[in-house]
């Protein structure tokens, strides 16, 4: 549940205020949906944030706003179409480019995830979202080569990040490599926290199952003793 923040109804109260005044103030639009967002109206927020991009169409913030409130509703390729939209207009922004990308595979459209990502990559090879991106996107091709590549890249421009690393056992994992992606599910369970420890211990226990004998299988199956085989260290896998 997302946290009330006074100043954010303040602004809500005073951009009404304004709107009720003037109907046609795009600003207060964007205040008003900025507050929404902040405090997880999602309805809400698109609602003022496409106000505002109806009001003044040629304002790049109002657009970034609107492509920003689409993805946290998880309207992915809505949110994808603003983004490339955005990056059209100045592809010298590859924010946008590697955000298009992301959106793309979340509406589960990994190839145009993967030409998105591509170009963002061309635009800036040593941007870590953009190889991110790619390798994420090569990952749901079913391509191991290009994925270790691209997560590889990704590894050495942003080796601490969780999301590169968890990228890159998935990429070994689908080059199968089960030992290293096992190892390296096991290095993020021991660092990550609730859903997302939850899902690289899924991973490991599928890597595991995978590979693992009759009684391997069998603590696969038992998901507290999994856990804790796994926490300690008494996996593993050829």
């Amino acid at each position: 549940m997302t946290e009330t923040d006074p100043a954010d109804l303040r602004a809500i109260e005073l951009a009404t205020a304004r709107i009720e005044e003037r109907p046609g103030d795009d600003a207060a639009h964007e205040l008003r949906a900025r507050a929404h967002l902040a405090l997880g109206r999602l309805e809400d927020a698109e609602r003022d944030a496409a106000a505002a991009v109806r009001l003044d169409p040629d304002e790049v913030r109002y657009r970034e706003l609107l492509a920003e409130v689409l993805a946290a509703r998880g309207a992915h390729r809505d949110a994808a179409a603003e983004f490339a939209r955005l990056a059209r207009n100045d592809p010298r922004q590859v924010a946008w480019t590697v955000a298009e990308a992301a959106e793309r595979l979340g509406a589960s459209d990994p190839d145009g995830g993967v030409k998105a990502a591509r170009q963002a990559v061309r635009l800036d090879p040593a941007n870590a979202d953009a190889q991110l991106a790619l390798a994420r996107g090569l990952i749901r091709l079913g391509d191991p080569r290009a994925a270790l590549a691209a997560a590889s890249r990704a590894v050495e421009l942003r080796p601490a990040d969780p999301d590169v690393r968890e990228a890159m056992a998935d990429a070994i994992w689908l080059a199968g490599h089960a030992s290293q992606a096992l190892a390296g599910f096991r290095a993020l369970a021991g660092e990550l926290r609730d859903a997302d420890r939850a899902r690289v211990t899924a991973k490991a226990r599928e890597v595991y199952r995978m590979h693992a004998g009759w009684a391997g299988r069998l603590v696969a199956a038992i998901r507290p003793l999994f856990a804790v085989a796994l926490r300690r260290g008494w996996l593993s896998v050829r």
